[in-house]
């Protein structure tokens, strides 16, 4: 089932249930939009196809994978699209001193490259229907999580790259939003597979790395749902002058989530700030503690 005669079109990436992609699903669904929701694995959005929605397959790290959507999503619509939201990601937990590349070019594939490459892929249809694109960024972009340097690496990229975009399209009539994503519940952030290497000069706090897998999950983390309700509204909202976005119209960054407010608070004062409150909140006083100690029995023998 396609869309309605003038009825506006959202593409949404990793919709799997339990996620923020499946939240926004719901919602832009609740709104009236026709959604076309995506997964690596289409059978996992059956439920979603039942009620109207269009669910097809789609791998953000597969060249052949995007074009065959593109194409699909370009005969349903007539060839437009309306919004595209870029929510597809990877968990990435290690410290930096145990990270393995090939793990790192994963994540990087479908954070960065997937979301460069559904921009440009669909760059005509956003073009047709001067359109808004909207990147699922992160705290992390300007947080420095602890254990989190790969993956606020690839938001950091993301929203540098979303802010060149926003300029390149806006001659073609495209907007480009980057949602400034704080602790929100989701399955994805759930999984605590990764584990210390051996050897590793962190093995003295593991119970430090053990919590910190979870850590969107126990810290003011939002309801999906709500999540979703604040970034659709805002979505769906007017077009507004550039000076009066952010208050009235559909924002060109977008903060919501656990956190959000108290970080966007944060950027005025300098990253010290930050700094502070994360070297504390992980834990690492304690490593400190540890380290003295061993110091110390290393001086009395």
């Amino acid at each position: 089932m396609g869309p309605n005669p003038g009825q506006k079109t959202v593409l949404i990436t990793g919709c799997t249930p339990g996620g923020i992609g499946h939240a926004l699903c719901m919602e832009f669904h609740a709104k009236g939009v026709h959604v076309i929701a995506t997964a690596r694995n289409p059978a996992v959005l059956s439920e979603m196809a039942a009620i109207g929605m269009t669910t097809l397959a789609l791998d953000v790290t597969k060249e052949d994978s995007i074009k065959a959507c593109h194409d699909d999503v370009s005969k349903l619509t007539g060839g437009k699209l309306d919004i595209l939201v870029n929510n597809a990601g990877r968990t990435h937990t290690h410290p930096a001193t145990d990270l393995s590349i090939p793990d790192v070019r994963e994540t990087f594939e479908t954070n960065v490259f997937g979301v460069m490459a559904m921009c440009a892929a669909f760059s005509d249809l956003l073009i047709t229907a001067h359109g808004l694109i909207i990147n699922i960024a992160s705290l992390a972009a300007i947080t420095p999580y602890v254990f989190g340097s790969a993956y606020c690496a690839t938001k950091g990229a993301v929203t540098a790259y979303s802010r060149t975009l926003r300029l390149e399209l806006k001659p073609f009539g495209v907007r480009v939003m980057v949602a400034m994503t704080g602790t929100v519940r989701s399955q994805i952030a759930s999984r605590t597979h990764r584990t210390l290497p051996e050897g590793s000069i962190y093995e003295r706090v593991r119970g430090l790395f053990e919590k910190r897998l979870t850590f969107s999950q126990n810290n003011a983390t939002v309801d999906t749902a709500e999540y979703a309700r604040k970034l659709v509204g805002n979505a769906l909202k007017p077009e507004w002058p550039l000076m009066l976005r952010s208050w009235f119209g559909r924002a060109d960054w977008f903060w919501a989530g656990g956190w959000a407010s108290g970080v966007w608070f944060s950027t005025w004062f300098g990253e010290w700030l930050l700094d502070i409150v994360m070297y504390r909140m992980i834990g690492m006083k304690q490593l400190e503690g540890v380290l003295r100690e061993e110091e110390r029995r290393k001086k009395l023998v």
